[in-house]
C-alpha cells in the first residue's frame, strides 16, 4: 500500500515575506511552489530548466527563477529550502546543503519517492478523467474533483489549475506539465491528446487537470473525443467556471435584479474582424446583457471599440479581474471608452473581463484606471 501523501504542510509557519529557496524546476515542484505562494513567501527557484507552468509564474513576477543550480551562497538569508528536483539523489544533495547552511528544509518531490513506494500500473487499459479545477483557489475545487486527483496515477496539468493541490498527491503520482502560455511556450493539443492515450494505455488512471471548467474554452471535448475514438474510458468532473467565479470573487455579479437579466461568455482570443473569429460582436453590443470576456486582455481595446460601434455607451463600466482566487488577485476598473483607447493600467493576463453596469459593483479599493490616468 502507498504511504500517506507527503504534504508540504506550511500551515503552522509564518512565511509571509520570508525568502524560500526551491531547488528544482520539474513538474514535481509545482504544488510546493504554489503552496508557498499561498503562504505569501518570497519564492526563488533554482534550476537550469523549469516546466512551462513555473516559467509562467516567473514571467508574471510571482516567483524569481535563477536558471542555474543553487550554490552555497544562495542559501544566505534563506529561511527555508524546499527540495523538488524529481530526482532522489539531487533531492538528498539539496537537503544536505541546507543542513550545512543551517537552513530549515523540506522535501516536496513526488515522483522521486516512487522507488520507496513501489507502485505499478494497473493491468489492462486505464482511464482518463477530465477535472475542472475552478478559478485557482484550491478550496473551490469540487469534492469529486479532489477525489479523482487523490486516486490518480498520473496528473496532466494546465498552468491555470489550482496547482497547490498537487502538493497533496500520493508520492508515486507522476505530474506532467502541459502548460499553454499566451504568445509563449506551449504543448500542442495534439501532443496532449497523445500523452493522455499513452498513459491510459499503460494501464494508469489519468487525471487531466484544468483550470475553470473543462468545457468552457478548455478544449475538453477534443480530449473526450480523442479518448472515445481510441477506446479509452473517459469521464468528466465539471469545475466552477472562472467566467462567473472570477467576477464573483472580485465582488462583481454577472446579473443583478433591476440592472441586467442575462450574460454572455465569449472568447477574446482573436479580435473583432479577425477571419478566425465567430463572435457576432455587433449583436452582443446591442443586446444589453453583461459581457464576460475570457482570454481577452490583449484584444480588449479592439473589443471595446467594436462594442462602442454597436451602440454601447462609452461610460459603461468595465472590470478586469486578474488571478481571481489566488493571493495575487487584483482588479482594474475602467470604462468602455477608456478601454477602447487602451487605458488599462496594470491589466495583464490571465484575467476575466466584465463589461456592463454590474462591473460598477467592483469595490472602490480596487485600482481605478481613470484615477490612475
Amino acid at each position: 500500500m502507498p504511504e500517506p501523501a507527503p504534504q508540504l504542510d506550511v500551515s503552522g509557519l509564518r512565511l509571509a515575506g520570508r525568502r524560500v529557496v526551491v531547488v528544482g524546476g520539474a513538474a514535481a515542484a509545482l504544488g510546493a511552489v504554489t503552496r508557498l505562494l499561498a503562504a505569501r513567501a518570497s519564492v526563488e527557484v533554482y534550476a537550469p530548466r523549469v516546466v512551462d507552468s513555473l516559467l509562467d509564474l516567473a514571467e508574471r513576477g510571482l516567483v524569481t527563477w535563477h536558471a542555474r543550480e543553487a550554490g552555497a551562497d544562495d542559501l544566505e538569508r534563506a529561511w527555508l529550502l524546499v527540495a523538488a528536483t524529481d530526482d532522489a539523489a539531487d533531492d538528498a544533495a539539496a537537503l544536505a546543503s541546507a543542513d550545512a547552511a543551517e537552513v530549515l528544509s523540506a522535501l516536496a518531490s513526488t515522483a522521486a519517492r516512487a522507488e520507496q513506494v513501489g507502485a505499478a500500473p494497473n493491468a489492462g487499459v486505464g482511464s482518463v478523467t477530465l477535472v475542472g479545477g475552478g478559478p485557482g483557489d484550491p478550496g473551490l475545487l469540487t469534492v469529486a474533483g479532489r477525489a479523482a486527483l487523490m486516486s490518480a496515477d498520473v496528473v496532466v496539468t494546465d498552468r491555470l489549475a489550482p496547482l497547490e493541490v498537487l502538493a497533496d498527491l500520493r508520492p508515486d503520482v507522476e505530474v506532467i506539465d502541459v502548460a499553454k502560455i499566451p504568445r509563449g511556450a506551449f504543448t500542442s493539443q495534439e501532443r496532449i491528446n497523445e500523452i493522455l492515450l499513452e498513459q491510459a494505455r499503460a494501464g494508469r488512471r489519468v487525471v487531466r487537470f484544468k483550470g475553470g471548467d473543462p468545457f468552457v474554452f478548455g478544449r475538453g471535448m477534443e480530449e473526450v473525443l480523442a479518448c472515445r475514438e481510441a477506446g479509452v474510458p473517459v469521464d468528466v468532473v465539471p469545475g466552477v467556471t472562472s467566467a462567473v467565479a472570477g467576477p464573483a470573487l472580485a465582488g462583481v455579479p454577472v446579473t443583478h435584479r433591476g440592472v441586467v437579466q442575462g450574460f454572455a461568455v465569449v472568447s477574446g482570443h482573436v479580435p473583432p474582424g479577425d477571419p478566425r473569429g465567430t463572435v457576432d460582436w455587433a449583436s452582443l453590443g446591442a443586446s444589453g446583457v453583461t459581457l464576460v470576456v475570457l482570454m481577452g486582455v490583449a484584444t480588449l481595446p479592439a473589443i471595446a471599440a467594436a462594442l462602442l460601434d454597436s451602440g454601447r455607451d462609452g461610460d459603461t463600466p468595465v472590470a478586469v479581474v486578474m488571478d481571481a482566487g489566488l493571493p495575487s488577485h487584483r482588479s482594474v476598473r475602467t470604462s468602455l471608452s477608456r478601454a477602447a483607447a487602451g487605458d488599462l493600467p496594470g491589466a495583464s493576463s490571465p484575467a476575466v473581463t466584465v463589461v456592463g453596469d454590474v462591473a460598477g459593483f467592483l469595490p472602490e479599493a480596487e485600482t481605478d484606471a481613470e484615477a490612475d490616468a
